[in-house]
């Protein structure tokens, strides 16, 4: 009895190391995985998807091979707070369609790329407090005569894919009794050209992004609807990225910062 007591004995010894050596284990495996911050100051830059087709917001310049625009100017402060210099930062183009899954991969610490803030994306990712409001236009070629909204009842609108655009003209539209049909396309250069080439009736996105296509044959309606809301979106498990982020885009709403990179790309 003795024998069995000490061998049971030295089972639960046995068995408690072992529980200890695994929490243990768990507790130096979550310090090594290190928090979103910690990692970026590790790698000492940092990785952000921006739009490289919204003239003013996100534009990868042909002539200075350079990210220009609002959120590329965001994106490199975010990187001086970060790392000690505006000069580390990795821009990785992106489209209403990838944003979110090269997000999802980790190909990308952060998506500064007009991301619109919806209750359903904050079910997947984290966002900041909006950098920037807008609301949802038409860009229209002034030939055709279209007025406001109702005007284009039963006409072709391009959108963007995976854009919230559709779903916002579509309550629009049936607030005002009329319906339309879509045509997606995958970027905003894209359906700059349908409809300039008459496959589309009109080019629909947030009015500022819009102002970036018009020329002497198009014009932007003035009707305007669904108030747009763009933040910085980080991963769910990045809550503690998207706490500083947060917390730099306060202050800076606060001390002018923005309004003067508003200024700079006449967004204001």
């Amino acid at each position: 009895m003795k024998k069995m007591k000490k061998l049971l004995g030295g089972l639960t010894l046995l068995a408690a190391l072992g529980l200890f050596t695994a929490c243990g284990g768990s507790e130096d495996a979550a310090t090594s995985s290190g928090s979103a911050i910690d990692k970026i100051k590790d790698a000492g830059v940092i990785k952000v998807g921006i739009k490289e087709d919204v003239p003013n917001f996100g534009y990868m310049n042909p002539d200075t091979n350079k990210n220009e625009g609002m959120e590329p100017d965001i994106a490199r402060k975010i990187a001086k707070e970060l790392t000690g210099s505006e000069d580390n930062v990795e821009f990785v183009g992106v489209t209403a369609k990838t944003r979110g899954p090269l997000l999802d991969n980790g190909e990308v610490d952060m998506i500064i790329a007009t991301f619109t803030i919806t209750d359903e994306r904050k079910e997947t990712y984290n966002f900041t407090t909006p950098y920037y409001q807008d609301e949802v236009g038409f860009l229209v070629r002034k030939s055709d005569g279209f007025t406001d909204t109702a005007s284009l009842d039963g006409k072709t609108i391009g959108v963007a894919q995976s854009a919230t655009t559709k779903e916002a003209i579509i309550a629009e539209g049936d607030s005002l009794g009329v319906s339309f049909n879509f045509q997606e396309l995958g970027s905003y250069p894209e359906l700059k050209t349908a409809l300039t080439s008459k496959r589309i009736d009109a080019f629909s996105v947030d009015k500022s992004i819009l102002t970036g296509y018009v020329d002497d044959d198009t014009e932007i309606l003035a009707d305007g609807f669904s108030p747009q809301e763009y933040g910085i979106a980080t991963k769910k498990s990045s809550s503690d990225l998207n706490d500083y982020l947060n917390n730099l885009i306060e202050k800076w709403q606060e001390d002018g910062s923005l309004d003067e990179i508003y200024t700079t790309w006449n967004l204001k």
